[in-house]
């Protein structure tokens, strides 16, 4: 009876530690490789997973995050034979568990190399200024040529980021007093194109205050000319006013003159302007202050 409880209790340790070796937690963005006996069995995903213990083994754990490598800097000869230092990082991804830890030995100093090997190609092939000035360039040939040499091991790079690009310290002193020279150019040719268009400007002004000055004398002008023809037009409608009643009445008088010569008798109306010249109205008024008739004089002939 003893034995048999002593039996029962080992049969359920041992069940418990088999219990317990066969379970395991595989956590989120991770993926984990089962062998059996050495051997590749599964790829688990994230959760809680049970193995047979003592013949599978939960051999690696695979992280699926995006994650980044720094290539080490690197001395490259460009086109034009000048060692730069070139310095990079790689992005990248793992799209199969299983063939990034079963077809490569080790991957981080595969793609390490890689990099390098390719930094060298793509720059050696280009200038100094075009190393410079490509990065965009540089970035999108590694990029292609490491996605495609490490299709096969199940990994996606995403990008190629070149971090620093130094040539040597007598091309950056060379490099640096051009730029200067560049920008004091620059400057140089900014004020001379602000100080022509100030001149432009200023000339543009004083010709429209010309051209406004001259618009107003000319409408002055046209203003008092067009005064002065009033002021004559004025003039000379009174004047023929003026001449044309006088010169009827000095015609008048002619010939009254000429008929009081020939000792002609005249009658003349009281309405006559004759009469106001003559001096005979207030003579004829005090002759005939009731008369309603239209009075008439008699001039006799001495």
């Amino acid at each position: 009876m003893g034995a048999g409880i002593i039996v029962l209790i080992v049969v359920l340790v041992l069940a418990v530690i088999m219990l317990a070796k066969s379970a395991t937690v595989i956590h989120q963005a991770e993926k984990g490789l089962v062998e059996r006996f050495g051997r590749y069995k599964e790829t688990l995903d994230p959760g809680l997973r049970f193995i047979v213990p003592f013949m599978d083994t939960l051999r690696y754990r695979v992280d699926m995050r995006e994650t980044v490598i720094d290539i080490q800097p690197q001395p490259v000869i460009t086109k034009d034979n000048v060692t730069v230092t070139v310095d990079a990082v790689v992005y990248y991804y793992v799209t199969e568990a299983k063939a990034v830890k079963y077809e490569v030995a080790n991957f981080y100093a595969a793609i390490s190399k890689l990099a390098q090997t390719n930094l060298r190609n793509v720059i050696g092939d280009m200038s100094l200024d075009e190393t410079l000035t490509s990065r965009e360039r540089i970035n999108a040939a590694l990029r292609d040529t490491l996605d495609e040499a490490t299709d096969k091991w199940g990994v996606r790079v995403t990008r190629v980021e070149v971090k620093e690009i130094l040539p040597p310290g007598d091309i950056s002193e060379a490099m640096s007093k051009q730029m200067k020279a560049e920008r004091e150019k620059r400057a140089t040719i900014l004020e001379a194109e602000a100080y022509r268009e100030k001149q432009i400007l200023e000339a543009e002004g004083d010709k429209q205050n010309e051209i406004l000055v001259a618009e107003g004398d000319k409408q002055a002008a046209i203003l008092r000319a067009e005064g002065e023809a009033k002021a004559i037009e004025n003039i000379s409608t009174a004047g023929d006013k003026f001449f044309v009643g006088n010169a009827q009445l000095l015609k008048q008088l002619e010939v009254t003159q000429a008929s009081l010569q020939d000792n002609t008798k005249l009658v003349v109306s009281d309405q006559s302007r004759l009469i106001n010249v003559l001096g005979l109205g207030e003579a004829l008024t005090r002759t005939q202050p009731g008369a309603r008739t239209q009075p008439k004089t008699e001039t006799k002939p001495k």
